[in-house]
């Protein structure tokens, strides 16, 4: 089933916990845009990791092989300001605009990990400018958010850590979604339709 066409431009947030399917739904939305799609890939290498691998490989299995790919790992929101200056000079020099392509990001889990050792003070600049990056960018961008926090406590501090920072900037993130999904158990609900703002406390 298709779902409503995305904005022309502004974030969209697709969010779900482990295996829901958030990933494919992401990809999904990106395919029925018409667009073209650059994938943003934010998970640093774990040579040694099997499985790990085993399931970025069915991810790039699923991809088509007409989407453009760029690895940034922690460097998010420095590829996003890159890609602004690199359509910026072509579009200068060949004297036209040139259409920029949807942003399929996946995932801010796996970005937000490699930040957890940056103190509170630069957590907050770097959550800022990532917002700053996200907002600034002309088309669409789908990026793929992990829900933390539905069972147990953790029980190590950077498990809290990593909880309470994911939790704090999806909310962010949301303040500034044009459009926003929950993917659960293969069924994705569109919160911005369902959904109504938690007020500030």
């Amino acid at each position: 089933m298709a779902a409503e066409p995305l904005p022309q431009r502004g974030l969209v947030l697709v969010c779900g916990a482990s295996r829901s399917g958030k990933s494919r739904w992401a990809e999904s939305l990106a395919s029925q845009s018409g667009r073209a799609v650059t994938y943003l890939a934010t998970a640093a290498p774990r040579p040694d990791d099997h499985g790990w691998n085993e399931r970025l490989a069915l991810h790039r299995q699923r991809r088509p092989p007409a989407w453009g790919l760029m690895e940034t790992g922690a460097a998010l929101s420095q590829a996003l300001a890159g890609m602004q200056v690199d359509r910026t000079r072509t579009a200068s020099t060949s004297g036209s605009s040139t259409n920029a392509p949807l942003l399929l990001i996946d995932s801010l889990g796996t970005w937000l990990a490699q930040h957890l050792e940056a103190d509170p003070r630069a957590w907050e600049g770097i959550q800022t400018l990532l917002l700053q990056q996200l907002a600034a960018y002309p088309a669409p961008v789908l990026l793929v958010c992990e829900e933390v926090g539905w069972g147990v406590v953790p029980p190590t501090a950077v498990g809290g850590l990593f909880r309470d920072r994911m939790g704090a900037l999806q909310q962010r993130l949301m303040l500034q979604a044009a459009d926003s999904w929950l993917v659960v158990a293969g069924r994705a609900l569109n919160l911005h339709a369902l959904g109504h703002p938690v007020p500030d406390g």
